[in-house]
């Protein structure tokens, strides 16, 4: 079935065809429409969860983290400060191996208080343990939706999934969204099954504490179940394909970068304009191409340095600052192509800061920079007096 749905209106159904017994819900703008819609959804009986209206963020994730440990599954979604408010339970949920799944509608945090979209809120929270995605589009949140649930409950993963949408450019904007019945999505997705739960026949310890003789054990699994993550995500992407139709490119998707001179490693829904500069500089002769990260953990950097070839300079663009140094996803690219002994030039360039709109002039000049050389960090927009 076919409808015209919001990036928030889609995710929602690809909640409700996975299913979530438990979904513990409270709103923040712009995620507030998807917990609207499964509300609607329970109340109409074309989902059957128990809905539990909490009273904070911090609620709602620590509501979520007793329903996983009870052997269900559950869902929640927030948003920037929401998230922030969430951080202590991140980690609970990561270290109880909880396979929770969130939507987070990235959103600018305060001060000052805005609630237009970059993408601070998620990539502040990278090393609390949760699997994070990125998606483009309404189609790709409806089933990123479906795959989260099933790499998340994977046994080789049991870690947190945290699906994350450009707040309003993608919450709020509309297309065309095929939406699967449910026997395909049960045959892609089964019951959720897990021995991590609390049993009664068959007593567990959860949520102990694990001191320095051990602890570090505990630490080196979770890291180990990301790199087991990468095969789950292939695998789930193939099973994905045969039932859905629709083909997925595991951890990074890339346009034109097989010959490219230059290119663009960004994220989320702003790869779409890069790809159509990237489109219009080809036709200039000039070799553009366009890396979009699917993943930003597990982190791709292999498939990165694979794929940026024999580019002779490459440029990260992204919506987010680490103050005092760099943006997040530029450390992580540039660390990873150096290891890999990729030799050009990485240049970061900070942009879409509280929702300010990234042009085509904009891109096209990141590109002219990243030919000609520029500094390491640059500010988009950033000129004379705003210094």
């Amino acid at each position: 079935m076919r409808r015209f749905l919001s990036g928030d209106e889609a995710f929602a159904e690809g909640v409700r065809l996975a299913a979530p017994e438990v979904i513990s819900a409270y709103p923040i703008t712009p995620q507030t429409v998807v917990v609207e819609k499964l509300s609607e959804m329970v109340e109409d009986g074309s989902l059957d969860a128990e809905y539990i209206h909490v009273e904070s963020e911090h609620s709602a994730l620590s509501c979520a983290i007793g329903a996983s440990a009870a052997g269900v599954r559950t869902f929640t979604a927030t948003s920037s400060q929401g998230l922030l408010y969430m951080a202590e339970g991140l980690v609970y949920a990561s270290g109880g191996r909880f396979p929770i799944v969130m939507m987070n509608a990235d959103r600018s945090t305060a001060l000052p208080w805005n609630i237009y979209g970059d993408q601070r809120d998620s990539l502040a929270l990278l090393d609390t343990g949760w699997i994070q995605a990125y998606a483009e589009n309404a189609q790709e949140a409806l089933d990123m939706a479906l795959m989260a649930y099933r790499i998340a409950e994977d046994s080789r993963v049991s870690t947190p999934f945290m699906v994350n949408l450009d707040g309003f450019i993608l919450t709020h904007t509309y297309e065309t969204v095929d939406i699967p019945d449910e026997e395909q999505a049960r045959a892609f997705l089964p019951p959720y099954e897990t021995e991590n739960r609390f049993d009664f026949d068959s007593p567990k310890n959860i949520g102990f504490s694990a001191g320095p003789e051990t602890n570090y054990i505990f630490k080196y699994k979770e890291h180990a179940a990301f790199e087991r993550a990468v095969g789950v995500i292939e695998e789930s992407e193939r099973s994905f394909a045969g039932i859905f139709g629709r083909k997925y490119s595991g951890l990074i998707d890339t346009y034109l970068t097989d010959d490219a001179d230059y290119i663009i490693v960004t994220l989320g829904t702003i790869a779409g304009l890069c790809r159509d500069v990237a489109d219009k500089l080809r036709s200039q002769g000039i070799k553009a191409g366009v890396i979009r990260l699917r993943y930003v953990r597990p982190f791709p950097g292999k498939e990165i340095a694979a794929a940026v070839g024999s580019a002779k300079a490459i440029a990260v663009l992204e919506k987010d600052i680490s103050f005092g140094n760099a943006g997040t996803v530029y450390t992580n690219v540039a660390a990873a192509l150096q290891w890999a002994g990729v030799t050009a030039p990485v240049y970061n360039f900070i942009g879409g800061l509280g929702g300010k709109d990234i042009s085509s002039d904009d891109v096209r000049r990141i590109y002219d920079d990243t030919a000609k050389g520029t500094d390491r960090v640059t500010f988009i927009g950033i000129e004379g007096d705003a210094q």
